[in-house]
């Protein structure tokens, strides 16, 4: 089955396109409710450990080693498999993340660990 998955800093405006709006940050967002940040589901679970979150604390430098952690993470996660199950659901999803930066974030990973996963 073919779907698209976007991401897409929860703070830019949301447009009809973005389709089915999955937030994977472990923190609520500043300044979002839900009916305007358009948030169909919150998966927070899918997210990394606070441990790891923590770890990572956004240091570009530790990026590398952040993804592997958090894959492994994944792999045994409950809340992956809802994940996936949207996207089963769902021709276009969006994973919405607070991060400012837009390269190294767990949205960003978490988009390539389901497209890597599809793959096999």
């Amino acid at each position: 089955m073919m779907y698209k998955i976007k991401i897409k800093r929860i703070y830019e405006p949301y447009q009809k396109t973005d389709g089915f709006r999955v937030l994977v940050d472990r923190l609520w967002p500043r300044g979002i409710d839900k009916e305007k940040g358009h948030i169909d589901v919150w998966l927070k679970e899918v997210a990394p450990s606070n441990f790891l979150r923590k770890w990572f604390n956004h240091d570009v430098t530790k990026w590398k080693s952040f993804v592997e952690k958090f894959y492994k993470e994944l792999q045994d996660a409950e809340s992956i498999k809802e994940l996936v199950k949207l996207l089963q659901e769902h021709k276009t999803i969006t994973l919405l993340y607070a991060a400012k930066d837009m390269q190294h974030n767990n949205a960003v990973a978490l988009q390539e660990f389901l497209k890597k996963a599809s793959d096999k």
